[in-house]
C-alpha cells in the first residue's frame, strides 16, 4: 500500500418548517440535462438509487468491507485513504439502509446546480474547503441567485473521488462524523431538490458540491 491520505468531507442542514413543501422538479429529464456532466448525473442517480431501495443499495456498502486493513481503505489499485473507524463505520451504515424504509427521488434543478457551480469555481481557484465561499456567501446565498429555496436546505462536499459510486457510498458510511451528517442529508425526506456539481480543486484533486432544497422555484 502507498502512504495513507485523509479525505474531507463537509455537511451543513438548515430547515425551516413554517414554509411549504415544494415537489420536485425534473427528475424525469435527469439523466438527459445538459447542464450536468456525466458525473453529475450519475451522482443524482445514485441518489435516487439509495433513496428508492435503500435496503438494496447496502450490497454496495458491503462491497466495501474487503477494502480495509484496519483504518486504512484501498480506494483504487494506487490510491489508500486513511479512515478514522474503518470497517465499523461501514457495518452501522448497511444495518440503518437496511432498516430505512424507502424515499421519493430527489429532482434536479438547474438553479440549484449553478449555486452549487459557483463553489466549485470557488474553491478550485482558491483550494479552500467547507461551505463557506471566499466571498463570504453561504448555501443559500448562492442558490439564491438562481431562484428562491423553499422549507429546508442542506449541502454536502466530497473531496477527492471521481466517480459517482464513491461519492455516494463515502457520504452514506459518513466515517469520522458523529452526527452521520451527509448520510441524514441524503436520506432527510424533506429535501426533496438537488443541485450539483464537480470540478478540480488544488488540494485534492476534485470537489463535487450537492445542495439540497425542500423546493425549489427557478429563476425565469
Amino acid at each position: 500500500m502507498i502512504g495513507a491520505e485523509r479525505l474531507a468531507l463537509f455537511a451543513f442542514l438548515l430547515l425551516i418548517p413554517a414554509l411549504v413543501l415544494l415537489p420536485a422538479v425534473g427528475f424525469a429529464q435527469a439523466d438527459s440535462l445538459e447542464y450536468l456532466s456525466e458525473l453529475e448525473r450519475g451522482i443524482v442517480r445514485e441518489h435516487n438509487r439509495v433513496r428508492s431501495d435503500p435496503a438494496g443499495y447496502a450490497r454496495f456498502l458491503r462491497d466495501l468491507k474487503p477494502r480495509f486493513d484496519g483504518l486504512l481503505y484501498q480506494l483504487t489499485d494506487s490510491s489508500v485513504r486513511e479512515t478514522e473507524e474503518g470497517i465499523a463505520a461501514v457495518d452501522e451504515a448497511v444495518h440503518l439502509l437496511e432498516a430505512t424504509v424507502p424515499l421519493p427521488p430527489v429532482g434536479v434543478s438547474r438553479g440549484m446546480s449553478l449555486g452549487a457551480r459557483d463553489l466549485v469555481a470557488d474553491q478550485g481557484r482558491t483550494g479552500r474547503t467547507g461551505h463557506l465561499g471566499s466571498d463570504g456567501s453561504q448555501p443559500w446565498d448562492r442558490v439564491d441567485r438562481y431562484g428562491d429555496w423553499e422549507a429546508a436546505i442542506a449541502e454536502n462536499v466530497a473531496y477527492g473521488y471521481d466517480t459517482a459510486r464513491d461519492v455516494v457510498t463515502q457520504l452514506l458510511v459518513d466515517d469520522g462524523v458523529p452526527e452521520r451528517s451527509h448520510r441524514a442529508n441524503i436520506l432527510n425526506p424533506e429535501l426533496r431538490v438537488v443541485g450539483v456539481a464537480c470540478g478540480p480543486h488544488s488540494g485534492y484533486g476534485i470537489v463535487c458540491v450537492m445542495t439540497y432544497a425542500g423546493g425549489y422555484k427557478e429563476q425565469p
